[in-house]
């Protein structure tokens, strides 16, 4: 699974490399080297404006999202933080994912993320779980695929009260190869430069073909490295985060 992950880039470095075309400064988001589901992420996503038709063409986007996502069938938002994370082998048949793999996709921009091993604790010979920061080697950003929805606040009457409406994200995650398979069996699914263009697009909902993009990252291409405890709190955030540490 991903359950916490490291997205630090500026949102004029993330325009830069996904190519928006529409980012409002007035949404910008701080760095954060503990990103935790409920907390707002970035998303690259595309959408046709809401004043052109259908077959228009869409526009690419960097939105703040809510990470754990809340389908628009929910009753209330409460589950969204149990849904931060859809396994790639079932994401296009389950209900709560099924419509928004077909029609809202994203992309997750991220330094790295982090993952636990349970292991014997020397002093205390009890185990324990030791965090690690699982990146790529060339320190580029990671795309993780994303699927986002929309929820609709029943008790907002008007549909143009920005509180009419919540936008939550899902993380896909696969099996875990190289590094990231020592560490946990499984991992958040990264897309290549080349998959962009297809995830993004609204226009493309063949899931056979979508499903073709998701597949297991080659290996070689991840570094793992113990880091502090200190990550399992929360309310910890900052650089020092991503130190390694004697283990």
């Amino acid at each position: 699974m991903c359950g916490r992950y490291a997205s630090t880039r500026s949102p004029q470095d993330l325009v830069q490399l996904f190519q928006v075309t529409d980012w409002r400064a007035e949404e910008a988001l701080a760095p954060s080297w503990n990103v935790a589901p409920t907390d707002p992420v970035w998303a690259v996503l595309e959408r046709i404006p809401r004043e052109k038709d259908e077959s228009a063409a869409a526009e690419r986007e960097l939105r703040p999202l809510r990470w754990g996502l809340v389908p628009s069938w929910a009753k209330d938002p409460k589950g969204g933080a149990r849904m931060i994370n859809a396994r790639v082998e079932t994401v296009h048949e389950k209900p709560a994912y099924r419509r928004a793999f077909a029609k809202r996709r994203c992309l997750l921009p991220a330094d790295g993320f982090y993952e636990w091993q349970q292991v014997k604790d020397e002093t205390t010979g009890k185990p324990r779980k030791q965090p690690y920061f699982i990146h790529p080697q060339d320190e580029q950003v990671m795309a993780l695929a994303g699927l986002y929805e929309y929820w609709r606040n029943p008790e907002v009457k008007q549909d143009d009260d920005p509180a009419a409406w919540l936008i939550t994200c899902t993380i896909l995650t696969t099996e875990a190869t190289d590094t990231a398979g020592r560490v946990h069996p499984r991992m958040p699914l990264a897309l290549t430069p080349d998959h962009y263009d297809t995830w993004l697009d609204p226009h493309h909902q063949d899931t056979d073909d979508l499903r073709a993009l998701l597949t297991q990252p080659a290996e070689g291409h991840l570094d793992a490295r113990p880091v502090s405890p200190a990550v399992n709190n929360v309310r910890n955030n900052g650089p020092h985060l991503l130190d390694e540490i004697p283990f």
